[in-house]
């Protein structure tokens, strides 16, 4: 068997499938993490960006699903028909354990140059086998051409990807899909390190003092438009825990006992496990979001 134009269009079809429902789920996912509320107008620009992709699709799909094919499924295809030809195994229970495999090492591979988790990217990998092997074996007994590739491919994105929106609307209206609150955090949980971009470490100590290391703070300039939206500030200050309402969410207010930079309120958001502190600079409608994490 080898690498026929026909095949890898087949190949690239079944792939381009899962990419609107793939995207779909993740964009959910997004709305129901931390989106850092107040910090600007992402929920609009979210579901522009939504509206976008929906437009070109056409033309992103085919290369998104060849891409997927030529790394992916298609490498495990040729191995599962030499596999099945040994064992006499039915090809694609050897395509599909192989698809597997193959999300496991490209998973190991992230891990390596990007430092993805791979307790996530390895069953998300290799889960996005499933629906092109069993499309394949669907499409391969039906008649063949360009329509007969391409139009159930069509059909079948679509399908998935209503599937998709209709479950996330049931799940948000069940409550089974909560709605993001940020963590509550005491002093004591907020004290230690915490680090961000560009080397910053801002460290809050149990007694309110706080040392800042390369930390952006409020500039204190009335143009919201000037640049650079903030000071990055070195040296020492105080902090403490605002809990009390008196801004849309708790937050940690630092002081600098110099002069650089001014009182900037830094929101907490991320999760109970996970926390973060995060403050927007600049124009509300188009931030700068710094974003600092615990050690």
């Amino acid at each position: 068997m080898g690498w026929e134009s026909r095949r890898i269009d087949q190949d690239a079809a079944v792939c381009a499938v899962q990419f609107p429902a793939i995207g779909l789920i993740w964009w959910i996912g997004e709305q129901l993490g931390d989106d850092y509320a107040y910090a600007g107008a992402y929920g609009a620009f979210a579901v522009f960006a939504l509206a976008c992709l929906l437009v070109v699709a056409p033309l992103v799909l085919p290369v998104l699903g060849l891409l997927h094919a030529v790394v992916h499924v298609l490498p495990a295809e040729l191995l599962a028909h030499r596999a099945a030809r040994r064992t006499r195994g039915p090809v694609w229970a050897w395509h599909l354990a192989l698809t597997a495999v193959l999300g496991l090492i490209w998973a190991a591979l992230a891990l390596l140059l990007w430092d993805w988790p791979f307790t996530t990217t390895a069953p998300l990998f290799a889960a996005l086998g499933v629906v092109p092997v069993f499309g394949l074996e669907w499409l391969r007994r039906r008649p063949r051409g360009p329509w007969a590739v391409w139009l159930p491919s069509l059909f079948a994105s679509v399908g998935l990807f209503l599937l998709v929106f209709l479950g996330g609307v049931l799940a948000t209206v069940t409550g089974i899909l909560e709605e993001y609150e940020p963590p509550v955090l005491s002093a004591g949980q907020l004290t230690g390190t915490w680090r961000g971009e560009e080397g910053a470490v801002l460290s809050l100590g149990a007694g309110g003092r706080a040392e800042l290391t390369d930390v952006p703070a409020e500039s204190g300039s009335a143009d919201q438009n000037a640049e650079p939206a903030f000071a990055v500030c070195d040296g020492t200050g105080t902090w403490l825990l605002d809990d009390k309402g008196g801004h849309e969410r708790a937050g940690v207010v630092v002081r600098l006992d110099g002069e650089c930079g001014q009182e900037t309120y830094w929101r907490i958001g991320g999760t109970e496990s996970e926390p973060e502190l995060f403050v927007p600079f600049g124009d509300p409608d188009a931030p700068d979001v710094r974003i600092l994490t615990r050690d």
